[in-house]
């Protein structure tokens, strides 16, 4: 029922149009309610290459706990929230099934080699510069409409430099 409901998530963002980036060169920024979404972006990927991964900033002013259920994209079939983690020297990744609590006032980011967005069964190669419009969805604010900016291949952050600390 849930790949049902997150199929139908992938329709509609196919159709809907985030907005752009502010001409100030400030990182891209989405909100529904008390959720904010800043500088998705992503990394370009190799010809052939059947996964990307995606990373942003999402902070909740709210007074109560979000959960990041999951989302879609136009840009591959699936959309999965992952966590790595080094444990006994040995780097692990899991897709995190039940969605991630960002609890009242926190941020949470999602960045390489932590947290991240896995894009899998791409449609085409991502290229740098290209632009990928996504959902994601939360079981408080619902869904939210976003665009991730492809930076170069191997990228540690995108080109205007918009990972930041908090």
């Amino acid at each position: 029922m849930q790949r049902l409901f997150f199929a139908g998530l992938l329709a509609a963002c196919l159709l809907a149009a985030p907005p752009a980036a502010s001409a100030d060169d400030k990182p891209a920024a989405f909100t529904s309610g008390a959720i904010r979404v800043i500088a998705p972006w992503t990394r370009a990927t190799p010809k052939g290459a059947a996964v990307a991964s995606g990373y942003l900033s999402v902070t909740n002013s709210g007074k109560e706990s979000e959960r990041l259920l999951g989302g879609a994209s136009t840009a591959s079939r699936r959309f999965e929230l992952h966590a790595m983690a080094t444990i006994d020297g040995v780097m692990t990744m899991r897709e995190l099934t039940e969605g991630l609590e960002i609890k009242p006032g926190e941020t949470v980011e999602f960045k390489p080699g932590g947290l991240h967005i896995m894009f899998t069964g791409l449609a085409a190669p991502v290229k740098e510069g290209d632009r990928i419009k996504a959902t994601l969805m939360f079981e408080r604010a619902g869904a939210v409409e976003i665009e991730f900016t492809a930076a170069g291949i191997g990228a540690a952050a995108p080109a205007g430099g918009h990972e930041h600390a908090h």
